[in-house]
């Protein structure tokens, strides 16, 4: 009689299991957001998505006072949806490379954005920067990178004691000179030695460098802590012309990707885009992950 219920224990714990399992395969279908206004929460909400992503300047206004913040800072709050990411860190004046470098103005800049993004909620904040981070021509490479590990180690610090990730986002040559992988942005990464200093996967960016979606598992889910998706070709919302992602998607699987996905595209109609692109990137993610 007892081995009897320890075998009938046993066989409803794994069928508990896997009916579990089974539902809850592939939750980043949950973790889709937007980069967009805190405006438009309810839209994506209404859509089908999770959160909002925000432009960090004009969000959380590192260069405005505690009081013009507060409007935003009430919106966050108020928000059917969370804004839990940011992009756009630094303008384009505060040079983070080059014989302009400026580690100062810098390091106060991310103090208050800092501060600011763990009262309101923010958990990652992805630094692309692309003006502010590229380094003039005749400038050594090996030295804009020493200046941006050195830069990156004072933000982690900072980020760390607020409890945010600061996400390095590798752009496309066209937009950066300095940082245009996901291999580039992980060794970077490995360099500064921080846990709160990631890198951000931005899969329109690497379909642009051909960079194939094996830096995603080089990097594995200790250094990806988010990603951005839009369409190759004119950077286009997903369903549009029906790129297909599921290479990089596989390749989240395989390192258990726990964070977000966020779409940061060119939207022609917002309004009527928004469902029909959350839903394709759900569509790609359940096949592969092979729902």
């Amino acid at each position: 009689m007892k081995s009897f219920r320890i075998v009938f224990l046993f066989s409803a714990m794994m069928i508990i299991t896997t009916a579990f399992g089974k539902s809850r395969k592939c939750r980043l279908t949950e973790r889709i957001g937007v980069c967009t206004s805190i405006d438009n929460a309810a839209l994506i909400k209404s859509a089908g998505g999770a959160h909002v992503e925000e432009n960090l300047m004009n969000f959380l206004m590192p260069q405005k006072s505690d009081a013009d913040f507060a409007a935003n800072r009430k919106a966050a709050a108020e928000s059917v949806l969370p804004v839990r990411s940011t992009n756009c860190f630094f303008p384009g004046e505060i040079r983070l490379t080059g014989p302009d470098f400026d580690i100062e103005t810098a390091v106060a800049y991310t103090e208050v954005a800092m501060r600011r993004a763990a009262e309101v909620g923010i958990k990652v904040t992805v630094l692309g920067s692309g003006w502010a981070r590229s380094y003039p021509e005749g400038f050594s490479r090996d030295e804009a990178e020493r200046q941006f590990v050195t830069l990156l180690k004072r933000m982690g610090a900072i980020a760390k004691k607020y409890g945010v990730v600061i996400a390095i986002e590798p752009l496309r040559k066209q937009e950066c000179n300095f940082i245009n992988t996901v291999q580039e942005g992980y060794e970077i990464a490995k360099k500064v030695g921080s846990p709160n200093v990631k890198v951000n996967a931005d899969i329109y960016h690497m379909m642009q460098e051909g960079e194939s979606p094996q830096s995603l598992i080089n990097a594995g889910r200790k250094y990806i802590a988010n990603v951005h998706i839009a369409e190759n070709a004119r950077r286009t919302p997903p369903s549009t012309d029906g790129d297909d992602f599921t290479p990089y998607f596989r390749a989240l699987k395989k390192i258990k990707y726990n964070g977000s996905i966020s779409i940061e595209c060119g939207w022609g109609d917002f309004a009527k885009q928004l469902k029909p692109a959350i839903q394709e990137v759900q569509r790609q993610l359940l096949i592969a992950y092979g729902e």
